[in-house]
């Protein structure tokens, strides 16, 4: 059978319980996700003076055919979006930043060292989000940046955060659509603190600064990442998620949810809920985490579902922003982009063919029998069938195809990459 007879066999069995397939596919439509350019190039970034990696942060693998100039990135991106179904955003960390050869050090970052990037958005019809850059840096050897003792690094650190939301404002007014600017620290202690106030102080005092200058709300929002530990920093992470959590509650900051950022028994999904009783929008970026932080590829496993289920039943696909971070540098870097992005989106699709306010009332009347045997029942009803049909009216590859795309662009040029 074709895959339009396939989608309206299906369609039929989601339509005995009042899902719309037709509406939900336009909903799906409607949603960008933020695909990470720093998975195409581990990190590397295109600094002068370029840096080891640092701040807790590492990439494992030695798969071939990595990006390694601007050009190259974007044509990698490019291959990836066209192989994912929907419009969506690049998010760029600082050190993407294109300085013709110059060393400029990230204080001194200014928006035309963007330019290029702004330039393929738009032909291209892409969002850009941001991220200053706080690790991979001489001023961050010693793990502290933002709440570091010494004030000269201080305020190196903070006119690099002042720097990115100039930045972030600038994508927003260029390409009409407003800039994620997410601030992530590694800051933190490997052993026992004697003081955990005073880095946090520190820390708050900084950041009172950084926001003290005016950005445009319509094309700049300024999102705080938390974490719980990282390698050097086992003990105590300055900007916790409580920390962040008050913070930009009290200062209307969106708070960012990285899926790695918790202990292996938390889930963000569980917090997604309580977020939005008190937040107008939540951030997220989505990563797999293997016992640790350890930013696998994205795999559409149960908490992958459970975030999809909780960001559509709760009517929030326009509140929560969605980007992505991992990194995997032992298989096809296009192919993890591809892999993780399609499956962000198939939990999304997922949770809007559920029966939601239908199993919402069951659990109001206290009939978890019938609630419990319907959501299990709808894990194998044919949502396959109905994403088959959206990749094709969407014009990219249906099923494994894709991977025939991915496997002849690595070797028509990848494969030619020293």
């Amino acid at each position: 059978m074709s895959i339009k007879e396939n989608y309206n066999i299906a369609k039929q069995q989601y339509e005995k319980w009042d899902v719309d397939v037709d509406e939900a596919i336009e909903k799906l439509k409607q949603v960008p996700i933020s695909i990470h350019c720093w998975q195409g190039d581990d990190i590397s970034g295109f600094e002068v003076n370029k840096q080891e990696l640092s701040g807790g942060i590492d990439v494992t693998g030695n798969y071939p055919g990595k990006a390694r100039n601007p050009q190259e990135l974007r044509m990698d991106l490019e291959k990836a979006l066209s192989l994912i179904p929907g419009k969506h955003r690049v998010n760029l960390h600082a050190i993407y930043a294109e300085t013709d050869g110059e060393a400029v050090d990230r204080d001194e970052l200014k928006p035309k060292h963007f330019e290029n990037w702004v330039n393929w958005a738009k032909e291209h019809g892409l969002g850009l989000d941001f991220n200053p850059t706080l690790f991979s840096h001489e001023k961050s050897d010693d793990g502290l940046t933002l709440s570091h003792p010494d004030k000269e690094i201080r305020d190196f650190w903070i006119k690099h955060c002042i720097a990115s939301r100039e930045i972030g404002e600038y994508f927003g007014k260029e390409l009409g659509t407003p800039s994620l600017t997410n601030i992530w620290i590694p800051d933190g202690y490997k052993d026992i603190p004697s003081d955990r106030l005073t880095p946090r102080a520190r820390l708050k005092d900084a950041l009172d600064e950084i926001f003290s200058v005016n950005i445009d709300e319509k094309h700049n929002l300024d999102a705080l990442e938390s974490k719980l530990f990282g390698i050097g920093s086992e003990a105590y992470v300055v900007g916790s998620h409580e920390f962040y959590l008050n913070y930009s509650l009290k200062n209307n900051k969106l708070c960012l949810l990285d899926t790695g950022h918790y202990h292996p028994t938390e889930v963000v999904s569980n917090k997604i809920s309580s977020m939005l009783l008190f937040n107008e929008k939540l951030a997220l970026h989505v990563s797999r985490p293997v016992r640790w932080d350890s930013d696998h590829v994205i795999v559409l496993d149960d908490e992958l579902r459970e975030i999809g289920l909780e960001i559509v039943r709760n009517g929030a696909l326009d509140k929560v922003m969605i980007g992505l971070d991992f990194f995997d540098a032992s298989i096809n870097r296009v192919a993890a982009w591809t892999i993780g992005t399609r499956n962000m989106i198939k939990s999304l699709l997922y949770a809007l063919l559920l029966p939601n306010e239908q199993l919402k009332q069951l659990q109001e009347e206290g009939n978890f029998t019938r609630r419990l045997a319907l959501m299990e029942e709808f894990k194998t009803y044919p949502f396959g069938a109905i994403w088959d049909y959206y990749c094709d009216v969407m014009n990219v590859p249906v099923n494994e195809s894709w991977l025939n795309e991915v496997e002849k662009y690595e070797e028509a040029i990848m494969s030619k990459r020293n």
